[in-house]
């Protein structure tokens, strides 16, 4: 069965390729899903709401473009969503300490696990901002559409996120620098 047919079959209700399409991209959906959820039980939920949401408007997909791309986008606009139903995005002064702060680090200290759950524990509307912007190539006008901030709003929460990860990540630097060596 072709991808096309796998689309027109669930268009139909068909319950099958319903659950064949989720078995090809569950896993790449729940990557994106566990990027802008607070964790993983939350990036289940998500998952399990956006197929939902998926399978509903599945008819809107008009076969231009990637389907895994248009899916994508429905799965990070519905967890949007439920970021703008909370009011997580609290509007914040424009101004910007430093737009583009830099981390010196030898990446062979920092893991990515340590990473991605830095990037976690960022406050909702920074990590959206910063995983919109870094991860997603979004730009910050397309981000301040998307979540209904200003473009210097987007900046700002860019910045603000770089220089608590800046700062966490130095942290953690330092306190491996002072642990002392057992010889």
């Amino acid at each position: 069965m072709s991808f096309e047919q796998l689309i027109y079959d669930c268009r139909n209700n068909d319950r099958k390729a319903q659950e064949q399409l989720y078995k090809l991209l569950s896993q790449k959906l729940y990557a994106v899903c566990l990027k802008y959820s607070r964790n993983y039980a939350e990036a289940e939920d998500n998952l399990q709401d956006g197929f939902i949401l998926l399978f509903n408007k599945i008819d809107q997909y008009h076969f231009k473009g990637s389907f895994e791309g248009w899916a994508k986008r429905l799965m990070i606009n519905n967890i949007l969503q439920k970021y703008r139903n909370q009011g997580v995005y609290e509007l914040v002064n424009d101004n910007i300490i430093d737009n583009n702060p830099t981390v010196d680090f030898d990446d062979e200290d920092v893991s990515l696990d340590y990473l991605i759950s830095i990037i976690h524990e960022l406050p909702d509307r920074y990590r959206l901002v910063f995983n919109l912007y870094v991860m997603d190539d979004y730009s910050h006008k397309e981000i301040a559409e998307m979540l209904n901030i200003t473009i210097g709003t987007s900046k700002s929460n860019l910045a603000r996120a770089r220089m608590i990860l800046k700062e966490k990540i130095e942290s953690q630097q330092h306190n491996r620098q002072a642990v002392p060596s057992i010889q």
